[in-house]
């Protein structure tokens, strides 16, 4: 053995054997830095892929608004000011796109606050079932105005008690309703189904709408994204809905899932942990 006690760089350098295969022990070590080095550049490229879609986005979501406010203004500066058919409905529209850009921004720095590990989770013990029937009544212009039916499945216990944070679980519930809704078809349903999971309970939201192919469903919980853009658009949403209802759940360490098959509807499922 060659033995060096030279201490180099604050760490001592240990008894090198001659019979050791340095040599191979050196190409190992290069293959494995080689894979990690390919992983991680791999890695960094898919995020640079991710941040130019994402600001591609979030600067396509702006710009519809905004160009169109700043083209109901200049209407007005151009003398419709003064056209009583004119004005009003310019300001109102000019107002509705106002609206649209201050829920983009909110759910924005939702998304913000959840990714950067802010997000306070304020634990209690509630009844999800009423809960839920809270949200249809929240709910039901909008499904009213698409002929779409809000109901609790039948067949469970009318009292479900769990412990979370029941304001951001009523969040969840509206965007997978208003989800529903929205990609819901003429006269369809929205039932929500509550399912005993030992130390969790299993909270489904199902629909009998258009459903969801298989190619979107990878991406279904990113940011922005739309299964049917002009649908979603027309519709007033920000396309983050489901990228928020995602980070709560696992803010709340629960899993959220989703089924579906196209032209017969969607169930997405989420778990709460049961109140004691």
């Amino acid at each position: 053995y060659i033995h060096q006690s030279k201490q180099t760089s604050g760490k001592v350098l240990n008894d090198i054997s001659l019979n050791d295969d340095i040599i191979g022990q050196v190409n190992d070590e290069v293959a494995e830095w080689a894979d990690t080095t390919e992983k991680e550049i791999a890695n960094l490229k898919k995020m640079e892929v991710f941040r130019k879609e994402f600001i591609g986005n979030v600067s396509h979501e702006l710009k519809t608004p905004i160009f169109s406010i700043q083209g109901y203004i200049q209407t007005l500066l151009d003398g419709g000011l003064y056209d009583q058919q004119i004005n009003y409905s310019y300001l109102k529209k000019a107002d509705k796109n106002v609206e649209r850009l201050i829920n983009i921004v909110d759910d924005l720095e939702t998304i913000s606050t959840h990714e950067s590990g802010k997000m306070i989770v304020d634990y209690e013990a509630f009844d999800i079932v009423q809960l839920a029937q809270e949200t249809f009544e929240l709910l039901d212009m909008n499904a009213d105005a698409n002929d779409v039916s809000l109901s609790i499945k039948k067949g469970f216990s009318p009292s479900i008690k769990v412990y979370a944070d029941k304001d951001k679980i009523q969040q969840v519930l509206i965007n997978l309703i208003n989800n529903s809704i929205k990609y819901g078809k003429i006269g369809g349903k929205t039932e929500i189904g509550f399912y005993d999971l030992a130390e969790n309970i299993l909270v489904e939201v199902s629909d009998d709408g258009i459903g969801i192919g298989e190619e979107d469903m990878p991406r279904l919980f990113e940011r922005f994204y739309r299964i049917d853009k002009s649908r979603s658009r027309e519709a007033g949403g920000t396309g983050l809905g489901l990228s928020i209802v995602k980070h709560i759940i696992e803010a709340h360490k629960q899993t959220i899932n989703v089924r579906s098959t196209r032209g017969l509807g969607s169930t997405f499922g989420f778990t709460l942990r049961k109140a004691s």
